[in-house]
């Protein structure tokens, strides 16, 4: 008898090629869509429901079983509540990383383990070799930043055949399949707000915030912010601040409400040489961290940094080997070694 496996469609083109080609590989497939978050936000509307029936219509169309899982409650606990706290405290979370811990392989793994599933599968650009996570054969839609919290249990149940897929063959082939999703275009945005910025989402919950001072590399009050909160570390666009010259962002103090900026791009408050982190997770667990040689990104899609990293419990240290400009303490900074996540930690 073939393997279960629960097929978590988003209703994109990715997740829809992967019940596809695992059905074709002879797995019991069933697609499963996560109802995750349906709430309007500021005149917006949630795609939910659309992306709901073009994941209907892919299970339909494959001929397969269909299910709705209601998670809502819960990743309003764990990835939006969090998330919120995060800016409130001056950081600059990364919802998709707790979405992937929290969400999809932790409650959606469990719950489709106890339905009966022997393995569950996503659309992420990723592969999983021996139970170690690796970076996707499209180095450009590489999602493995996004995943490096996947504990073994997820890494041994699931399975990510489009990460040895380029997103032009993805498209190709879900045509092929006549797959209705076969050029939907993808989302974009926050995980759960798609097109929604993430002040206008901030203003939703939290309301308006308190204006204050933007204070430039010598102290002098050179503008007028609308909140705190809403800025990152190394924010060029949107300050509202005078002079002809581009300012930076470079700290934050929310007690005071102030926000700090320069307009001297070799300002050392910009850039960073070594990274502290906290809450450092080892994906691949028999990996031996001693100081040696290994690269580092900071953000989605940014490029890989040569760096030492030193690890001590759950904190390191990644001495850089050229410095970094606009770190945001409360990324997450991910590290490879040839092509294998080693870990991440969330910057401090």
């Amino acid at each position: 008898m073939s393997q279960v496996v629960y097929v978590g469609l988003s209703g994109g083109v990715d997740s829809s090629l992967t019940a596809a080609l695992l059905k074709k590989e002879g797995y019991n497939v069933v697609g499963v869509f996560m109802k995750n978050w349906t709430k309007d936000i500021l005149g917006y509307e949630c795609p939910w429901k659309e992306d709901y029936q073009d994941a209907k219509r892919v299970a339909v169309n494959l001929g397969i079983p269909f299910k709705v899982f209601d998670f809502e409650k819960q990743y309003r606990q764990k990835v939006v509540d969090y998330m919120i706290e995060a800016y409130k405290e001056g950081l600059t979370p990364n919802p998709d990383i707790m979405c992937n811990q929290e969400i999809k392989f932790k409650l959606f793994l469990d719950t489709a383990l106890n339905e009966g599933a022997d393995l569950v599968a996503t659309g992420h650009y990723a592969r999983i070799k021996n139970n170690h996570l690796m970076m996707a054969k499209d180095q450009n839609k590489d999602q493995t930043y996004f995943l490096y919290r996947m504990s073994q249990k997820a890494l041994s149940k699931t399975l990510m055949p489009i990460g040895d897929y380029l997103k032009p063959e993805v498209r190709k082939l879900a045509q092929k399949y006549n797959l209705p999703t076969y050029n939907k275009k993808d989302s974009q945005g926050i995980c759960f707000v798609g097109e929604v910025g993430i002040k206008d989402f901030l203003i939703s919950e939290l309301g308006e915030q308190e204006e204050g001072p933007i204070m430039d590399q010598n102290n002098i009050v050179v503008g007028k912010h609308e909140g705190a909160i809403f800025y990152t570390i190394g924010q060029r666009h949107g300050l509202n601040v005078s002079g002809g010259l581009p300012y930076y962002v470079t700290s934050k103090d929310i007690a005071k409400n102030i926000v700090y900026v320069t307009n001297k791009l070799d300002d050392q408050k910009l850039w960073s040489d070594q990274l502290n982190l906290e809450n450092f997770y080892q994906t691949y667990p028999n990996y031996q961290i001693n100081n040696q040689s290994v690269e580092v990104r900071i953000r989605h899609r940014a490029p890989l940094i040569q760096c030492q990293l030193e690890k001590s419990g759950s904190k390191a240290i990644i001495r850089l080997q050229d410095p970094l400009k606009a770190v945001s303490p409360g990324q997450s900074a991910v590290v490879y070694d040839q092509g294998y996540c080693i870990g991440g930690g969330i910057i401090v």
